[in-house]
């Protein structure tokens, strides 16, 4: 169980990263708030506002 639950986290910071750089990349500056609720979520939801990144045109909406 130990193991798995190091995978999962280990999946969770690859998807927190990816995030975080497309974030700064589109929209140069994350507000701390974003961040918070980055390092707060779960995998899947990661990945759903990682695919937000592509259509949005202002952060706000990654996030809805």
């Amino acid at each position: 169980q130990g193991i798995q639950q190091g995978k999962q986290q280990g999946v969770q910071q690859g998807e927190s990263a990816i995030l975080i750089c497309q974030l700064e990349h589109k929209f140069k500056a994350i507000p701390d708030i974003y961040r918070h609720k980055i390092e707060q979520a779960d995998a899947q939801t990661l990945l759903k506002w990682a695919q937000r990144v592509l259509d949005c045109q202002v952060i706000e909406d990654v996030f809805k």
